[in-house]
């Protein structure tokens, strides 16, 4: 069987993103699938039939889904070096409880694009609350969350960071600021400025003039 790696994503996706960064710093060459949501492939159907969303790794034709668990798979499949989950049990353990509280109240910034009112209000509070408990609690005086070099919780944060840039600019809010949030501010200039992330962003401005007419048109059939 062919061990050929897929990736079925889409560009506005920042969930593709992240397990494309995981790819990249692993050095794991892949072919990326452009998905229309609009009109799902039979692949991605097949493949990912539970909840027929992407990302999908596909690695010897066998389908992965959710992009933090496509990212502990990579990490177990290619246990080379650089190391995106600690090597000591306990310190992995602190990883995947960041990367579970990114999942849990990163839901609110994802939920910013799509409500309005009090509801966006409710989303906006939820996220700044999330800034201020990992800049209190989750960096220390670490350069990345697992020291030197970054991690699957620096993938999934900075995922999450990115799209709040995004959500800012089709909004026209400002959240996060950096004297409110230095250290979290800090990190993610480090995050954004390492070659193989920088290399492998999405187009912000691109982004927003999407998300923008989505968010237009979600405010217009509400």
């Amino acid at each position: 069987m062919s061990e050929e790696v897929k990736l079925h994503g889409t560009w506005p996706s920042v969930f593709s993103y992240r397990v494309i960064w995981a790819l990249k710093l692993k050095g794991i060459g892949y072919d990326f699938v452009e998905e229309d949501l609009s009109d799902k492939s039979a692949l991605l159907l097949h493949y990912n039939p539970i909840h027929t969303k992407i990302p999908v790794l596909v690695h010897a034709g066998k389908p992965i889904c959710e992009s933090m668990i496509i990212i502990e798979y990579i990490e177990e499949m290619w246990p080379h070096t650089p190391n995106l989950l600690p090597t000591d049990p306990y310190d992995r353990s602190i990883s995947r409880f960041w990367v579970k509280f990114a999942e849990d109240k990163g839901l609110a910034v994802w939920r910013m694009f799509r409500t309005t009112g009090k509801e966006l209000e409710m989303a906006i509070t939820e996220s700044l609350e999330m800034l201020h408990i990992v800049e209190e609690h989750g960096l220390g005086e670490k350069k990345y969350f697992n020291g030197e070099k970054i991690g699957m919780v620096d993938i999934a944060f900075g995922s999450i960071l990115y799209w709040l840039g995004v959500n800012e600019g089709v909004l026209g809010v400002r959240l996060f600021e950096s004297h409110k949030f230095p250290r979290l501010h800090k990190w993610f200039q480090f995050f954004l400025e390492e070659p193989l992330i920088k290399e492998n962003l999405p187009d912000r401005d691109k982004m927003i003039v999407f998300f923008k007419r989505r968010h237009e048109t979600l405010q217009a059939s509400a």
